[in-house]
């Protein structure tokens, strides 16, 4: 999805949905890793002015994905009833929990990562993109942003990735799907 058309495009569709996190819209980008799920976050924040909660923040290493969305569920109902949400973040130097992460409700906050339009999530969501781009690409794009720090730990994650679509059937649930291959 290039940055301009297709952002304001997609900011006009997911303000057409009323929120569904008390007065929150929630807009999840989910996607397989190296979809390019962040860079259409921040085009989208660029062109909203929403803030963005970034779900690597969030996973519990590199075996946590699966325990990502009990977390995300929790600080998101605790926006729904105008509450400041929390979650603890995970401290990826030394591999384990760090800081706690605050959210404060907002008219509008983006939620980028694997497992942002997890089913225990979407109760919160008011709209849901799912990016799509082949494994290939998707690797060398990963691989290239994070390199040796991601290189061992591929086939783990691609691994939790496949659990993920097959329990939660994300793709189906979405609003809208991109093509981020090229």
């Amino acid at each position: 999805m290039e940055p301009s058309r297709p952002v304001t495009r997609l900011a006009e569709q997911a303000r057409r949905r009323a929120p569904a996190c008390g007065g929150t819209r929630v807009i999840a980008i989910d996607g397989r890793s190296g979809s390019g799920k962040t860079s259409l976050a921040l085009d989208l924040a660029d062109q909203t002015g929403a803030p963005i909660l970034h779900l690597e923040r969030l996973y519990p290493g590199w075996h946590g994905l699966a325990r990502t969305p009990a977390s995300v569920r929790a600080l998101l109902a605790d926006l729904a009833i105008g509450e400041t949400g929390r979650a603890r973040q995970w401290d990826w130097a030394v591999d384990r929990p760090g800081r706690w992460l605050t959210v404060r409700p907002t008219p509008e906050l983006i939620i980028e990562g694997v497992g942002s339009g997890a089913r225990a999530l979407r109760p919160f969501l008011s709209y849901l993109v799912w990016l799509e781009a082949d494994e290939p690409q998707r690797r060398a794009r990963a691989l290239a942003r994070d390199g040796d720090t991601y290189a061992p730990w591929w086939d783990v994650w691609a691994a939790q990735e496949e659990e993920y679509l097959a329990s939660d059937v994300t793709p189906a649930a979405a609003d809208l799907i991109v093509s981020t291959g090229s």
